[in-house]
C-alpha cells in the first residue's frame, strides 16, 4: 500500500494541469491572433516614376513589334494587290499598323509588348490612377493621326505658301521703292520655309526635356498627362540613372545650330542689297549628270510637285523607249528618276520608299540602301 502512493500522486500531479488548460469553448472567448511586424500595405506603397532608361527601351520595344507587324501586312497587301498599291498606300498601311496596335494594347486599357517588358504602367501625372478611356483614346490620335494629317497636308501648305511668298516678292520688286526689311523677311522666310514649318526642332527641345525630366518621352503624353512607373518595387542596386548628359549634349547642338544659322543670316542680308536679296531658284547641279547627294534631291523633290517628269518628251531624252521611261514600281512615268547601285532606275519616291521598308532592288534583289541611291538630273 505504501508502493501505490507515489504512483497515485504522480499520477494525479501529472493529470491536472491538462485538466485545468483544457478551457471550455463556451465560457471563454478565442486568443487573439497574434500581431504581425509592420509592412507596408500594397494600397500605401508610392510605386516610383520610371526612369528614362526603362522608357526609352519600352518604345523601341514597341516599335520593334509594331515593324514586324508592318512587315507581315505589307507581305498580305504585296500578295493581294501587288507592289504598286503596296507603294501607294504606304503611309497608310504603317497608319492602320499603329493604330490596331495600339488598339490591341493602350485602348483596351493593357500594357503594351514593350511595357511588359520593362514593367512599367500608364498613369495619370495629376491623380496617380490609370488613364481613362478619354486619355488612352486622346494619346492614340494624336500620337498617330494628327502626323499623319500632317505628313500628308504639309507639301501642300508648304507649295501654296511659296507661291504667294514669291508672288509677293515679284510684285515688290517691281515696285519703284520697295521697302527693304520687308523684302528680307519675305526672303528669309522663303529660304528657310521648310526648316521653320518643320517639326524637327519642337520635337527636338521636347527630347532634352526628357533627358533632363524623365517625364514625357511624347509630345502627346506630355499634352494628356500621362507618365509610367514601376510596377515592382526597386531594389536599392536596381536604382536606375538618368540622360542628363545627353540633355546637355542636345542643348549644345541646338545652341550651336541657332548661332550659326542666326551669324550667317545676319552676314547675308547685310552684304546683300535689295536686288541681291531677291530669291533664285537653286541650281540643280550640273547638265546630264548623277546627283551624289540624295538628301539635296530629297529635299527638292515632293515640295512643288516632280523637278523632272518623263512624261515631258524633252526631259532626259536619252532614256528613250515607253518602257525605260516608266517606273516599274508604279507603272507610270517616272517623276525624278533614280538609279540603284544595280543599274534600275526608278521614281525617287518609289525606290526611297521601298529602300526604306526593305532594302533590296525590286527587279534583282542585290542590296540598295537609300543613302547610295543615285537620283538623275538634267
Amino acid at each position: 500500500m505504501a508502493s501505490e502512493t507515489p504512483s497515485s500522486t504522480a499520477l494525479s500531479t501529472t493529470t491536472a494541469p491538462s485538466l485545468v488548460a483544457a478551457p471550455s469553448s463556451k465560457t471563454l472567448p478565442p486568443s487573439p491572433p497574434a500581431p504581425s511586424p509592420p509592412t507596408a500595405s500594397p494600397s500605401g506603397f508610392n510605386y516610383p516614376f520610371a526612369a528614362a532608361p526603362d522608357i526609352i527601351r519600352s518604345n523601341q520595344k514597341d516599335a520593334f513589334y509594331q515593324g514586324v507587324l508592318l512587315e507581315q501586312l505589307s507581305t498580305i497587301l504585296r500578295k493581294v494587290y501587288g507592289a504598286r498599291i503596296l507603294h501607294k498606300y504606304s503611309l497608310e498601311t504603317k497608319t492602320f499598323t499603329d493604330l490596331l496596335y495600339y488598339s490591341l494594347t493602350t485602348l483596351r486599357n493593357a500594357r503594351t509588348l514593350g511595357e511588359e517588358y520593362c514593367d512599367i504602367l500608364h498613369v495619370e501625372s495629376s491623380t496617380s490612377k490609370l488613364p481613362a478611356l478619354r486619355c488612352r483614346l486622346g494619346f492614340i490620335l494624336t500620337t498617330i493621326l494628327v502626323p499623319y494629317f500632317i505628313t500628308k497636308s504639309l507639301p501642300r501648305f508648304r507649295s501654296r505658301l511659296r507661291q504667294k511668298l514669291q508672288s509677293s516678292l515679284s510684285a515688290q520688286q517691281l515696285d519703284l521703292k520697295p521697302s527693304t526689311y520687308a523684302v528680307r523677311v519675305k526672303t528669309y522666310l522663303l529660304e528657310n520655309l521648310d526648316a521653320l514649318t518643320s517639326s524637327e526642332n519642337l520635337l527636338a527641345v521636347h527630347l532634352g526635356l526628357f533627358y533632363f525630366t524623365g517625364a514625357y518621352y511624347h509630345l502627346s503624353k506630355r499634352i494628356w498627362g500621362l507618365r509610367y512607373i514601376f510596377t515592382k518595387r526597386l531594389l536599392p542596386h536596381e536604382q536606375r540613372v538618368g540622360y542628363e548628359v545627353l540633355g546637355l549634349l542636345l542643348l549644345a547642338q541646338l545652341v550651336t545650330q541657332g548661332y550659326f544659322h542666326v551669324s550667317s543670316t545676319f552676314s547675308r542680308s547685310s552684304a546683300a542689297t535689295p536686288e541681291e536679296g531677291s530669291v533664285n531658284p537653286p541650281t540643280n547641279g550640273p547638265a546630264g549628270g548623277i546627283a551624289t547627294n540624295p538628301d539635296t534631291h530629297a529635299s527638292d523633290t515632293g515640295r512643288d510637285g516632280p523637278k523632272y517628269d518623263l512624261e515631258d518628251e524633252k526631259v532626259m531624252r536619252f532614256m528613250s523607249g515607253d518602257s525605260g521611261r516608266k517606273c516599274t514600281l508604279c507603272l507610270e512615268s517616272m517623276k525624278d528618276p533614280t538609279a540603284t547601285g544595280c543599274g534600275h532606275v526608278f521614281c525617287w519616291g518609289c525606290i526611297s520608299e521601298w529602300c526604306r521598308s526593305k532594302p533590296e532592288c525590286p527587279l534583282c534583289r542585290q542590296s540598295a540602301l537609300v543613302q547610295h541611291l543615285l537620283p538623275l538630273r538634267c
